[in-house]
């Protein structure tokens, strides 16, 4: 649908599940996602600009549709500070509503944002980064279940040398916030939430609230590999991950990862 508007230069707003996107003669030039947080949160949370000055341009140039314009001109923030946060936003965004989802897609011709024209990207441009953070969190961890459930950490140690950014997102984890949750609290785009967050969990340090464990049998563990692996190289993990179902009833999940690891590398 996105690519067929984009193909007829259409203006107006298209409406998913998880968000927004604005466009004007088939480019994207505005997208909005309740999953992070909006462009006035970012420029102010990180005080490129003050919230006054945020509200005086809404009030001012809100019903022109031009208050990025009215931020520049007034000198309350470069243009290509203003470009730059907005084209963060604007993907941020983009990422969430382009999610895969069961709802309707709905495009409404005519409609335009109030923040006004700052730097239009291509639909194709949107897609292609879309796709790129879509194969980067898969690369990261494959389980996509901790960008929306809300997380508890795991009780496993945390390592000393754990990055800053990591340890901030992990200081908000308390088994009621979600990733999203997270980004609002820290006024940080909601993918790099996700992509910390991601790593949290492939570390073992973190997991969505009330997540099962299920332990398979050893023989239903194991892909059909490539290259085949020799007999004996199999017997050997698959004997580990046995001892380790038999040692607990709740089994260690730090350790069913490792062997999973080992299992796919073989």
């Amino acid at each position: 649908m996105l690519s067929r508007l984009a193909e007829e230069r259409a203006t107006g707003v298209l409406t998913r599940e998880r968000g927004v996107l604005y466009l004007v003669e088939g480019q994207v030039v505005h997208a909005e996602s309740p999953a992070t947080p909006g462009l006035d949160v970012l420029l102010t949370s990180r005080g490129a600009l003050g919230s006054e000055g945020w509200w005086e341009a809404v009030s001012e140039a809100g019903a022109e549709r031009r208050v990025g314009r009215f931020l520049v001109d007034s000198g309350r923030l470069a243009a290509g500070a203003l470009e730059l946060c907005h084209l963060g936003a604007l993907y941020d965004a983009a990422f969430f509503t382009l999610a895969t989802s069961s709802g309707p897609a709905r495009f409404r011709y005519g409609v335009a944002h109030w923040i006004g024209p700052v730097r239009p990207v291509t639909v194709d441009a949107v897609e292609r980064e879309t796709l790129r953070r879509r194969a980067l969190l898969h690369r990261i961890w494959p389980d996509a279940g901790t960008d929306t459930a809300k997380l508890v950490r795991t009780g496993r140690a945390v390592d000393a040398v754990l990055p800053p950014r990591q340890r901030t997102v992990l200081d908000q984890v308390d088994g009621a916030r979600t990733a999203s949750d997270i980004s609002l609290v820290l006024g940080r785009p909601g993918f790099h939430t996700l992509v910390d967050v991601r790593r949290l969990a492939a570390a073992g340090i973190v997991s969505p609230l009330a997540r099962t464990v299920e332990f398979l049998a050893p023989e239903a563990a194991v892909p059909a590999p490539s290259p085949v692996p020799t007999p004996s190289s199999v017997s050997t993990v698959t004997a580990q991950a046995a001892q380790a179902a038999q040692a607990s009833a709740d089994p260690d999940v730090a350790l069913l990862r490792r062997l999973r690891d080992a299992l796919e590398d073989l």
